[in-house]
C-alpha cells in the first residue's frame, strides 16, 4: 500500500530535512485539497505528522486534524508528539483511525502498553526511527532524533508483541527527506523476523524505482512524502508501480 504523507506546522504543509526545524521547506497552506487529491488518485490510507504538536503538545493542531480527517473518506493515521493517554484519546475522538506513537513508546513503555489494552492494537502505530551503527545494530533514536535510546529495534518490537503489536512505522534516519532510496535490506530483515507485524517503510523514496525495490521486502505500506510534493511522480503512478512493478 502507498501511504501519502504530509507534515504540518501551524496549518502549513512543510518538510524538515533530517528532522531539523531550522531546515524547513514550505509547500503552501492547502493540506485538505492535497489530501483529497491523494484520495482521488487511489490512496487508501493517509499519514499526517503534526510538527507543531510534536514541538509543544499544548499546541496540537486538533481542530485542523479534525477538519482534514472529516474532509476525506479514507482512514488517516496521525503522529507528532503523542505523549499521553489523553493525546491518544483526543486524536481518536477527532476521527483519526490510528495514532502514531514515537519516543514515548521507548521512554515510557509501561504507559504505552496500557494504551494497547485500552485502545486496541489496531488503533496504534509504533514509529521507530533507527540509526544503524557500524556494527549493524539498529539503535532507536528518540526526541526528534537528537539522542539514541540505547534500545535496539528488535528489543522494542519484542517487548510489545505480547500486547498484540500490529503496526510499526520504521524509518532509517539516514534516508529521511533525502530522496536517496530506502534501506531495503532493513525491511527485508525485520519483515522476515516479525511476520505478524505490518511494517510501514518511511524515508528516502525519491523515484518509482525506490518503490519497486521494496515490493519483495514484506512491508505492508510505503510512506511517500517529499517526492509527491515535488512532483517526482504522482499517487496513481506510485500505486501502479507498487501493484504491478
Amino acid at each position: 500500500m502507498i501511504i501519502p504523507a504530509l507534515d504540518l506546522i501551524d496549518g502549513a504543509v512543510v518538510r524538515l530535512h533530517q528532522g531539523d526545524y531550522g531546515k524547513q521547506r514550505d509547500y503552501g497552506r492547502d493540506p485538505l485539497p492535497r489530501l483529497q487529491d491523494y484520495e482521488a488518485q487511489g490512496a487508501k490510507l493517509l499519514h499526517l505528522v503534526d510538527l507543531t504538536g510534536a514541538k509543544d503538545p499544548t499546541q496540537r493542531q486538533i481542530a485542523l486534524i479534525q477538519k482534514l480527517v472529516a474532509g476525506v473518506s479514507v482512514p488517516v493515521q496521525v503522529g507528532g508528539g503523542v505523549r499521553s493517554e489523553d493525546d491518544v484519546a483526543a486524536l481518536l475522538d477527532a476521527g483519526v483511525a490510528r495514532v502514531v506513537v514515537g519516543s514515548t513508546a521507548v521512554k515510557a513503555p509501561q504507559d504505552v502498553q496500557r494504551w494497547f489494552k485500552r485502545f486496541g492494537a489496531d488503533a496504534l502505530v509504533l514509529a521507530l526511527d533507527v540509526r544503524i551503527d557500524d556494527a549493524g545494530n539498529k539503535q532507536v533514536a528518540v526526541s526528534g532524533w537528537q539522542e539514541n535510546s540505547g534500545v535496539t529495534l528488535e528489543t522494542l518490537v519484542e517487548s510489545y508483541l505480547p500486547g498484540g503489536l500490529k503496526h510499526v512505522l520504521c524509518t532509517d534516519i539516514s534516508r529521511d527527506g533525502t530522496l536517496s532510496g530506502s534501506n531495503v535490506a532493513l525491511y527485508d530483515e525485520v519483515c522476515a523476523r516479525y511476520p505478524q507485524v505490518a511494517f510501514q517503510s518511511s524515508g528516502g523514496i525519491g523515484e518509482l524505482s525506490d518503490i519497486r525495490a521494496l515490493r519483495g521486502s514484506g512491508v505492508g505500506g510505503v510512506i511517500v512524502g517529499r517526492a509527491l510534493l515535488e512532483g517526482k511522480f504522482n499517487v496513481t503512478e506510485a500505486i501502479q508501480c507498487w501493484q504491478n512493478g
